[in-house]
C-alpha cells in the first residue's frame, strides 16, 4: 500500500465517523403549529376570524379635521362650541364589529370609541377639550338590539340643513326591529336621563319610539312617533325621498305636542332638499326648512314666531377613503336676528 491509497483511505474513515457523531448531535425541534388569519367573507368585506374562534371581526373608522365658522357658533342651529365667530377641532373614531352564526341568526357586538381634540374652554382648561368616550356599544340578535345606540331620531334628510331632532339621539335602549327588506318596522324603549329636554321634572324619563319604512322603485317613505313620559308630550315624523331626474327629492315634516326629549325645535317644521350627483365624486344638496313657533313657555307649551332656514351642502369624494364636505346655512327668526354658520370638513375613513 503506498502512501496516497493510505492518506485517501483514512480521509474516508475520518469523514463517516465525524458524519456519524454529526448526525447524532443533532436533534431537530417539532415545528410549531401557526393559525395564521382567515378571511371571513360572510358579513362583507373587511371581516376576519378571530384566531382560535368562528367569530368574524371588523375594525374600521376615521379621522376627521373640521372647522366650524359663524355667528355665536354654537348656537342652536350652528354646530360649534365655544359661542365664537370660528372653532376647529379634530376626531378619531375606531369602531369594533364581531359577528357569528347562532341558532337564532347573527350575533352582533359593536363598540365605537370616539375622541375629540378640541381648544381649552372659557376657563382655560385644556383638558376639556379633549375627551373619548364609548359613542355606541350594542349587542344585537334576531332583530333584538339592546345597548347604547343612535335612535331612529338621528336618521334626517341627507344634507346639513335639516333640525329634525333635538338633544341627544343616543340613549341606553332596548329595541325590537322588523326588517323584510323592501319594508321594516320597529318599537323602542329608551332611557331619556341626560337628554336634557327643555320641560323636564326629574329628567330621569323614560320615552318610547315607534317607526314604520318602506321602499317601493325609487321611492321611500318613513314614519316615526317618540312620547316622552316625562313631559307627557310627543312627537311624529314623517320623511319621503324620491329619485327624481338627476338627483333625489327629500321631503319632511315634523310634529310634536309640547317641549319633548326627541324634538323641541318648533310645534312643526317642513323641510325639503334635493340631492345632485353631478359626477361620480361630486353631490350638491341645496335645502330650506320652515318652523313654526320656536320659543317655549315655563309650560313646556310653544309659543313666538316662525323661522326660516335655508343652505347648500357640497361633498366631493377627493380619493378613495377621503372626503371633503363644506356646508354654508342661513337661519332667519321672525322675532331675532338672522345668522350664518357652516364648516369645512376633511375626513379620511378606514
Amino acid at each position: 500500500m503506498n502512501i496516497k491509497s493510505l492518506l485517501l483511505g483514512s480521509a474516508a474513515a475520518l469523514a463517516v465517523v465525524s458524519g456519524a457523531q454529526a448526525a447524532d448531535a443533532i436533534v431537530a425541534a417539532e415545528p410549531e403549529p401557526v393559525e395564521y388569519v382567515r378571511v371571513c367573507d360572510a358579513y362583507g368585506t373587511g371581516y376576519f376570524y378571530i384566531p382560535g374562534t368562528e367569530t368574524c371581526l371588523l375594525i374600521d373608522g376615521y379621522v376627521r379635521f373640521q372647522v366650524d365658522v359663524g355667528h355665536e357658533v354654537g348656537s342652536t342651529f350652528a354646530s360649534g362650541r365655544h359661542g365664537s365667530d370660528w372653532d376647529a377641532f379634530t376626531r378619531a373614531q375606531l369602531q369594533f364589529t364581531a359577528k357569528s352564526d347562532t341558532e337564532y341568526g347573527t350575533l352582533t357586538g359593536l363598540m365605537a370609541l370616539r375622541t375629540n381634540a378640541d381648544s381649552p374652554n372659557d376657563d382655560g382648561d385644556r383638558g376639556s377639550g379633549r375627551d373619548t368616550f364609548i359613542d355606541v356599544a350594542y349587542i344585537d340578535i334576531a332583530g333584538f338590539r339592546a345597548g347604547f345606540f343612535y335612535s331612529w331620531w338621528d336618521d334626517g334628510l341627507s344634507g346639513e340643513t335639516d333640525v329634525l331632532s333635538s338633544n341627544e339621539t343616543n340613549h341606553n335602549s332596548i329595541r325590537y326591529q322588523y326588517d323584510g327588506g323592501n319594508f321594516a318596522a320597529g318599537i323602542s324603549v329608551d332611557e331619556l336621563q341626560g337628554s336634557t329636554a327643555f320641560f323636564s321634572e326629574d329628567n330621569q324619563s323614560v320615552g318610547v319610539a315607534a317607526q314604520i319604512s318602506g321602499t317601493f322603485g325609487g321611492v321611500s317613505v318613513y314614519l316615526l312617533g317618540g312620547y316622552d313620559t316625562d313631559t307627557e308630550d310627543g312627537a311624529i315624523r314623517g320623511i319621503l325621498t324620491a329619485d327624481i331626474g338627476p338627483g333625489t327629492l327629500g321631503l319632511a315634516g315634523v310634529w310634536a305636542s309640547g317641549s319633548n326629549a326627541y324634538y323641541e325645535a318648533s310645534e312643526w317644521a317642513v323641510a325639503a332638499e334635493y340631492a345632485v350627483k353631478v359626477t361620480d365624486k361630486f353631490k350638491v344638496t341645496p335645502a330650506v326648512q320652515y318652523f313654526d313657533k320656536i320659543d317655549i313657555d315655563a309650560d313646556g307649551d310653544f309659543t313666538g314666531g316662525s323661522a326660516w332656514a335655508a343652505g347648500v351642502t357640497l361633498d366631493y369624494q377627493i380619493v378613495d377613503n377621503l372626503s371633503s364636505k363644506v356646508s354654508v346655512q342661513y337661519f332667519d327668526p321672525e322675532d331675532g336676528e338672522d345668522e350664518w354658520s357652516g364648516f369645512f370638513r376633511l375626513q379620511r375613513a378606514f
